[in-house]
């Protein structure tokens, strides 16, 4: 290999760079938008569930009960209705998921030691955020039937009971529970991939579009020296947007990043050229940017996004599709970077993960270079 031959095509795509605002923009101006807009708007916390009441019993035992709802930040009140007719159309009309619905007898069971119900409708249609609400109002009632117990206990008894057992969670490594915490690591991971492939798909076919691929080839340059020479403009832009995404993160998300930056860009570096060399293969094998751009798209960001683990686990995944995910070099770095920001993780838990994106890496870019070649003969 000669490096005098590489640093002269990584000179001439810089300069391709540099002319083309659009790639330019492509390439920092994106990640930073893509990263702020899913940053701020993509969240997995259900809080403040619109709600409405109706409450039948009119008694300082229902208020009681409702201020438990209302005191909640997981539930924002939304009115009060007085029939099943109203509490349709507040579903309908979606304003409001869920209905509590107090019996009027409600207070009289209290009061003589009976057994009461409240009636919760939901709307299913969003199953998980309704699946959330529903496990928020048993808690907020399992609260509350606790304390009407004690309450009562000192009434008949004299004194309060003794707590039998009594857990007490200690949140690890994501103590304040935010959801950005762990979406803006993996977030990063997903656009890196996407963007990476998406440059690189483009710089091939674009020599075969605009004719000087005939030129490169009369030249003693050699494939492997001319994939690596274009290679390495966008391997520096990659390095660029990952400062700039760990910046966002830290100075705009405030997402507390707990391991070694250095690792982060040391992980980063394998994970880019993986990413890189797979755009290289694609826009080898296309020859259109066109083409290449499309497929790049859609072999990144649906897999990077959907099976990587960023959005959903993959243990709840069908099992066909758990096997899948494996070929995800996007699951490998989302893991790496989630693991680095939050458990402050080291280089011995991360091995394993590292080395598969290393032999990801090697292997698409041998497999390039391989595809290169047989297109020249």
């Amino acid at each position: 290999m000669n490096i005098t031959r590489v640093l002269a095509i990584a000179k001439k795509e810089f300069l391709h760079i540099r002319r083309d605002p659009r790639s330019l923009g492509m390439a920092i101006v994106i990640p930073l938008l893509l990263i702020l807009l899913f940053g701020s708007s993509l969240s997995l916390d259900v809080d403040n569930v619109p709600l409405v009441i109706w409450d039948q019993s009119h008694s300082p035992q229902s208020r009681e009960y409702i201020h438990s709802f209302t005191a909640s930040p997981y539930f924002g009140l939304k009115g009060y209705i007085a029939s099943y007719q109203e509490a349709e159309q507040a579903i309908d009309t979606r304003e409001a998921l869920l209905v509590l619905v107090i019996a009027p007898d409600f207070a009289r069971n209290l009061e003589s030691g009976q057994s009461t119900t409240a009636q919760l409708i939901v709307d299913g249609s969003d199953a998980n955020t309704a699946t959330i609400a529903i496990s928020y109002a048993q808690t907020i009632t399992a609260s509350h039937t606790n304390k009407l117990l004690l309450t009562a206990n000192r009434q008949y008894n004299g004194k309060t009971p003794s707590v039998l057992l009594e857990a007490q969670p200690r949140v690890w490594f994501n103590q304040d529970m935010s959801a950005k915490n762990y979406i803006v690591p993996g977030l990063i991971a997903v656009i890196m991939m996407v963007i990476a492939a998406l440059l690189t798909s483009l710089t091939v076919a674009r020599e075969w579009e605009t004719g000087t691929m005939e030129q490169l080839i009369t030249t003693p340059v050699k494939t492997h020296e001319l994939i690596l020479g274009k290679l390495i403009p966008y391997f520096v832009i990659g390095l660029l947007d990952v400062l700039l995404a760990v910046l966002m993160g830290e100075f705009i998300f405030h997402v507390p990043l707990r391991g070694s930056v250095a690792l982060v860009f040391g992980l980063s570096t394998v994970f880019l050229a993986g990413s890189l060399s797979m755009g290289m293969l694609i826009s080898i094998a296309t020859r259109s940017q066109l083409l290449a751009s499309q497929l790049a798209m859609i072999l990144t960001f649906l897999p990077s996004f959907l099976l990587s683990g960023f959005m959903y686990a993959i243990a709840n995944m069908p099992l066909a599709i758990q096997g899948l995910t494996y070929l995800i070099p996007a699951r490998y770095f989302v893991a790496i970077l989630k693991n680095i920001y939050l458990k402050g993780a080291g280089i011995s838990i991360l091995l394993a993960d590292a080395s598969i994106l290393l032999i990801f890496a090697v292997v698409i870019l041998l497999i390039a270079n391989t595809k290169f070649k047989k297109r020249l003969v």
